[in-house]
């Protein structure tokens, strides 16, 4: 389970987590465990505090290894318009039917020039396999969009690293893989 999560992950985030979100507002979606159909700002805004209390703690990359998210999933991945997402590291035994704010599948890290890995933003993934739902999975009052060719609902998050492209979207122009060790980059067409 565990290799076959890492493989669908990677292979995802290399088809560049779907560029096109398929994204509606919706106000009677069956939700998982933790979600409510109408979020209020003010509840997403007690979300991204939450989610930043649980990640924060991983700014110090030695802690999220040790913590779990232990698996690379893909190299820095970079496009040359869109932005960056830098590293994904992921934590294969988060990745199942269900979507928590405080349980990030994949945390990003953008690669500093001496060398340190900087926290940027989360990635929550969900099999299309896992999830029983007809709608969307749902965080932050937002629905994941789908990439069907690799199975998986999608949302990042850019809670460490302001992006301004929006708060939920795949690439930050503001993120660069300059800094990583040669060989690592992916680039993303």
């Amino acid at each position: 389970m565990r290799r076959t999560a890492s493989l669908l992950i990677a292979i995802a985030l290399l088809a560049g987590c779907g560029d096109n979100p398929i994204a509606t507002e919706t106000t009677a979606s069956i939700q998982p465990q933790g979600m409510s159909a109408n979020r209020g700002s003010e509840d997403v805004q007690k979300d991204l505090a939450a989610l930043r209390r649980v990640t924060a703690p991983f700014h110090q990359f030695d802690k999220a290894v040790a913590a779990g998210w232990s698996a690379q999933i893909t190299g820095c991945m970079a496009d040359p318009t869109a932005g960056g997402m830098g590293f994904h590291y992921g934590n294969p035994t988060l990745i199942d039917g269900n979507a928590r704010v405080d349980e990030p599948e994949l945390l990003l890290y953008e690669p500093e020039k001496n060398g340190t890995m900087r926290l940027v933003a989360v990635e929550y993934i969900v099999p299309l396999s896992a999830w029983t739902s007809a709608e969307p999975p749902r965080l932050f009052g937002r629905d994941f969009h789908v990439n069907a060719a690799f199975g998986i609902w999608a949302l990042h998050v850019w809670v460490w690293k302001e992006n301004p492209s929006g708060l939920y979207a795949d690439w930050n122009p503001r993120v660069s893989c300059e800094h990583a060790p040669a060989g690592s980059v992916m680039s993303h067409h």
